[in-house]
């Protein structure tokens, strides 16, 4: 199967080492499969001296089927064995045997895990899609914090909206939606049909909220429940904020202070911060289209430099290419559409 996909791919034009690369094996394990197409592995040619005989086998599951032990893990099984003087075998064994015997599966009232995934968004233009969410900022007093609200787009990562208050409310983040309508209307934006992505908290489902949102004809998205990674892009950015050098290190001593500075950083941010996940631009200027003008006097740049030293361009010169998609929570793309990216 394997030998097949790679062949596909090679045959629509990409290389095997980056085909190997995506399926996740070497290219010499490839060109052995190749010169030798059957798996000549046998496995273990006898039965271990310590394996486990047939009636201890059973003995095992009889006494994890058992109704005393059968909502009981191995972890909880095998230490009230030994507090009965009685030994069976280790934690490890009553695993791999439950596996083998398709009796793995969780013991109890636990759920499996959910295998439910965020609807996958895909941006190809500023005003699209959106993330937001709420962190904290130290203050002056010892356990003590402010609230900063932020929206960004996804997109061209510009802030669109933000805000310092002393709590987490509904009623707060229903205002930050509406002053970013206000900045859409100066852009000539339409928020209808926009996607805003958020996590799972309070503010985020409230009513309130949740209200302002429809009235707007906002399309709400949201994580899974304690899942920071379904919120990617605002994680990032509350990293970039906190991380920078200006940070104040014992926090602020009011809103107003930090209100103060949070201006100052989306400033810079929008307006300076060569982001390097949009082609190394401003996010102001991805989102104005000014992006477009500046990449390609970079390509000129580079194509001076290369055409005044040949000598010293062992390779292709940097692409300083626009990124065209930007995906959040993207789903599990096909064989060949990760080769061809």
């Amino acid at each position: 199967m394997i030998l097949e996909l790679v062949a596909q791919a090679t045959q629509a034009g990409a290389r095997r080492a980056k085909a190997c690369a995506v399926i996740g094996i070497s290219l010499r394990s490839l060109q052995r499969w190749a010169d030798e197409p059957e798996d000549r592995r046998a496995g273990p040619r006898r039965i271990s001296a310590n394996a486990l005989s047939e009636a201890e086998r059973r003995k095992l599951i009889a006494i994890a089927t058992s109704p005393e032990m059968r909502d009981l893990s191995p972890k909880q099984i095998v230490p009230r064995l030994a507090d009965r003087g009685e030994y069976v075998a280790s934690e490890s064994t009553f695993y791999r045997v439950l596996r083998d015997e398709a009796l793995d599966e969780r013991r109890g009232r636990m759920r499996p895990p959910s295998a439910y995934r965020p609807r996958a968004h895909t941006a190809t233009a500023a005003w699209q899609v959106a993330s937001w969410d709420i962190t904290f900022l130290r203050s002056h007093v010892r356990g003590a914090f402010f609230h900063l609200y932020m929206v960004e787009d996804i997109w061209s990562r510009k802030i669109l909206g933000w805000d310092v208050h002393e709590n987490e409310s509904a009623e707060h983040a229903a205002a930050l939606i509406e002053n970013v309508r206000q900045s859409a209307m100066r852009e000539r934006a339409d928020l209808s049909g926009w996607i805003l992505h958020a996590d799972n908290g309070g503010p985020m489902k409230g009513s309130t909220m949740l209200a302002t949102m429809q009235r707007l004809g906002v399309v709400p998205s949201f994580s899974r429940p304690r899942v920071s990674d379904d919120n990617p892009f605002s994680e990032a950015l509350f990293r970039t904020l906190k991380y920078c050098p200006e940070y104040p290190r014992h926090g602020f001593a009011s809103v107003d202070a930090a209100r103060a500075w949070v201006a100052a950083f989306v400033d810079w941010y929008n307006n300076q911060h060569l982001h390097s996940g949009i082609g190394f631009v401003t996010p102001a200027a991805r989102h104005d289209g000014r992006d477009v003008d500046q990449l390609a006097q970079r390509r000129r740049v580079y194509a001076r430099a290369r055409r005044r030293r040949p000598e010293r361009w062992t390779g292709c010169a940097r692409a300083w290419v626009r990124p065209q998609a930007v995906y959040l929570n993207p789903e599990e793309r096909t064989f060949n559409a990760e080769l061809a990216a």
